[in-house]
């Protein structure tokens, strides 16, 4: 274990001087960081090969290790309840920092234009449903649909429960080793993590622009304030309150998962970093991991939904509408609600904005003013996504070893 630690802790630290150097380099190199770009890109293509076998065999080995319906039913009525939990507080917390700090004056909105809100099919309630639901599997397999995916390796599950011992134990096997198959490759992927940061970074910087950041900055600000606040106080505090662990020694030890994807700014291709560091150095039984985290990694949106609840409060502020307490519980609720369904779905960050717009009647036009920050939040709302999952997967393992 020991030596887990220090491997870790060694490729977090050149991971920290990646970020550093890479910004550095995008800051005064800005032409040569931009023509890198396709090592960063590479480095993701190699951790996004690896999720759609790893949520699959992850999954149905763990519905197979839970060995019953009852035990399935019991780990995700807890799963899908902290993670609308952490959601919740995620929300709550923008909200009273916007009210708080009331950023945003009124500008008008005369020559602005958001034109890719229209290029997004019509929202219906019917249609995300339908969405979970994979007409074709190997479709689904191909496109890396991760909820489609992850519904068809439940329900393959639970099937796989009610078949001969024999077959079960074959399947449960070979699944058992396409599992640690993808998890060594992780590992052999993480080497590559340092450059791969330094890469991505970089390109970022240099394609943004410091300009852009100094421009918004009060926005951005108040967005990492609150995903800062929320990581490190609120998440903790939930920890602490579940269990009887030291939230900052774990969230220290698995500290590589939301570096990753902080840098990435993808919660499936940190999947792979986020199920082998939990298990390894943050103490988190495998059957645990193996189901809670590709949950997490689709359906849990803290970040995304408190810099959700801001940029709408902020739109609304910019607009010169005056949101009533109601209208912020509305706002509240829909983005709770939405953060779960709506992940399904193509671009789920844009579909969910515009969907709140819509229904609070704030015009979608003033999204063109904040989009120019949207790469950089980016990668600060998915550390704080990943976050909330090793949280979760935390208390939910430490149930389970009680019982």
């Amino acid at each position: 274990m020991l030596k887990k630690i220090q491997k870790y802790a060694t490729t977090n630290t050149l991971v920290v001087f990646g970020i550093i150097l890479g910004a550095i380099f995008g800051i005064f190199f800005p032409e040569l960081a931009l023509q890198q770009k396709m090592i960063g890109t590479a480095f993701i293509y190699f951790l996004k090969m690896l999720v759609v076998p790893l949520v699959f065999a992850s999954i149905f080995v763990a519905i197979l290790g839970l060995g019953s319906i009852e035990h399935l039913k019991r780990m995700g009525i807890k799963t899908l309840g902290l993670y609308i939990l952490t959601t919740t507080l995620s929300v709550i917390a923008a909200i009273v920092a916007m009210n708080i700090f009331q950023i945003g004056e009124h500008v008008s909105s005369e020559g602005l234009a958001y034109e890719k809100a229209a290029t997004l099919a019509p929202f219906s309630f019917e249609n995300m449903i339908l969405s979970f639901i994979p007409t074709n599997i190997f479709q689904a397999l191909s496109e890396g649909k991760m909820m489609q995916i992850i519904i068809f390796a439940i329900l393959f599950g639970v099937a796989s429960l009610h078949l001969a011992p024999q077959q079960k134990e074959t399947l449960k096997t070979f699944f058992k080793a396409v599992s640690e198959a993808m998890l060594k490759m992780a590992e052999w992927v993480i080497l590559l993590t340092p450059i791969g940061v330094f890469s991505l970074i970089s390109y970022v910087i240099a394609e943004q622009g410091i300009d852009v950041v100094f421009g918004l900055y009060k926005y951005v600000f108040l967005v990492v304030g609150v995903i800062i606040f929320h990581g490190l106080i609120t998440l903790p505090a939930v920890l602490r309150f579940f269990t009887k662990i030291n939230p900052y020694t774990y969230l220290s030890s698995v500290r590589e998962a939301p570096i990753m994807a902080f840098s990435t700014a993808s919660s499936a291709a940190t999947l792979p970093v986020s199920m082998r560091v939990a298990e390894e150095v943050g103490c988190v039984n495998k059957k645990t991991a193996s189901f809670v985290l590709p949950l997490g990694a689709t359906v849990s949106m803290d970040g995304t939904a408190a810099y959700l609840s801001i940029a709408v409060l902020y739109i609304a502020n910019l607009s010169g509408v005056a949101l009533s307490f109601g209208d912020q519980m509305l706002l509240g609720i829909t983005v709770v609600a939405l953060s779960v369904g709506v992940a399904a779905l193509p671009s789920a960050s844009l579909v969910m904005m515009v969907i709140i717009l819509n229904q609070l009647r704030l015009p979608v036009e003033y999204m063109a003013l904040i989009v120019a920050v949207d790469r950089i939040l980016d990668m600060c709302r998915t550390a704080l996504n990943i976050t909330s999952d090793l949280i979760v997967t935390k208390i939910v393992d430490a149930f389970e070893k009680r019982q």
